[in-house]
């Protein structure tokens, strides 16, 4: 195919989008060794000012979704910005978001007592434009309440994080994406023994407007570093079995 034939194609590609809804990013884009994964989202771009959702099960893979999504907020929380993190049940250790680039004293611990206010403070934190990101953790959530949390962040642009421990549903909802991550082992590098660095396997169970898949990370020297290609996921998977 020509490069004019490709250009066009491309082109007819975004206005598509457009007309679908799809609004291209505005805020700084994610990267850090992420392209490869970017490339299953629309104009490969990683959605930032939308509401993305994370599922876990047991507690290894809770704890490895926060370094996962740690390593994500880096680049967000360039120049100094700050992120919220809202829990009815916080188990994140501060300290250990150095290890992906972030200092704590960057974050705004909200610890609240029921979960249902967990979904507003979120709400209304994500109205905010001077924050860099909010994460939230809830176990469920309506379509009505994601969409209320996409609305929000249209107008700010604020990248939303909604981590999902143990839901008991997985009905549709608005987020831009939903996710997986699963810990690996990690492998002690220049023959070194000893505990490597960290590894996950991620699946993107679903995506507005893109393609399914699943990859396996490592993060080292303040980046994501691919292990394994993409290996495109079948849209009707049954989500509680995939991985």
């Amino acid at each position: 195919m020509s490069a004019t034939k490709k250009e066009i194609i491309s082109q007819l590609q975004k206005e598509l989008l457009l007309l679908q809804g799809f609004k291209p990013t505005l805020n700084a884009a994610v990267h850090a060794g992420l392209e490869p994964v970017e490339a299953a989202f629309p104009n490969a771009v990683f959605p930032t000012g939308a509401v993305h959702e994370f599922l876990s099960e047991a507690a290894e893979q809770a704890a490895a979704t926060g370094g996962f999504i740690a390593g994500l907020l880096a680049p967000l929380m360039q120049q100094g910005r700050v992120c919220i993190w809202i829990s009815a049940a916080r188990t994140l250790f501060p300290p250990a978001l150095a290890a992906f680039g972030v200092t704590p004293d960057q974050i705004i611990f909200v610890d609240l007592q029921r979960e249902r206010d967990v979904l507003w403070a979120m709400e209304e934190a994500l109205k905010c434009e001077g924050l860099a990101a909010v994460v939230g953790e809830m176990r469920d959530i309506s379509f009505t309440a994601s969409r209320r949390l996409q609305l929000a962040v249209e107008q700010s642009r604020v990248t939303g994080f909604i981590l999902r421990h143990q839901p008991r549903d997985l009905n549709a909802n608005a987020c831009v994406a939903r996710w997986r991550v699963t810990p690996l082992h990690s492998e002690p590098g220049n023959n070194m023994p000893g505990i490597g660095f960290p590894r996950w396997r991620i699946t993107l169970l679903k995506v507005r407007n893109g393609k399914p898949g699943e990859w396996q990370l490592e993060w080292a020297q303040g980046r994501f570093n691919v292990i394994t290609e993409n290996i495109a996921l079948q849209p009707q998977a049954d989500i509680r079995k995939t991985g």
